[in-house]
């Protein structure tokens, strides 16, 4: 799930380097943090937060294959 979301804000960022995903357990949930540029912030995000929104769908159908529950942060 993690290189999920990784890949997917690599190909949207301008600078793929700043691309930081972390992965943090918290009451039974998987929490993933997702630290960007600060200008590819908002290509990540998306207009009216539709990109993002996107991602978090994506995370969650995974999280539920695996049979866990996942939650994506952007940083």
């Amino acid at each position: 799930m993690k290189e999920l979301i990784e890949y997917i804000a690599r190909s949207l960022a301008s600078d793929p380097d700043a691309v930081k995903v972390t992965e943090e357990v918290e009451d039974g949930r998987v929490i993933f943090r997702l630290e960007v540029a600060p200008e590819d912030k908002g290509k990540v995000i998306g207009r009216q937060g539709r990109v993002a929104q996107a991602m978090r769908v994506l995370l969650r159908v995974a999280a539920v294959k695996d049979g866990t529950h996942a939650i994506l942060e952007i940083v």
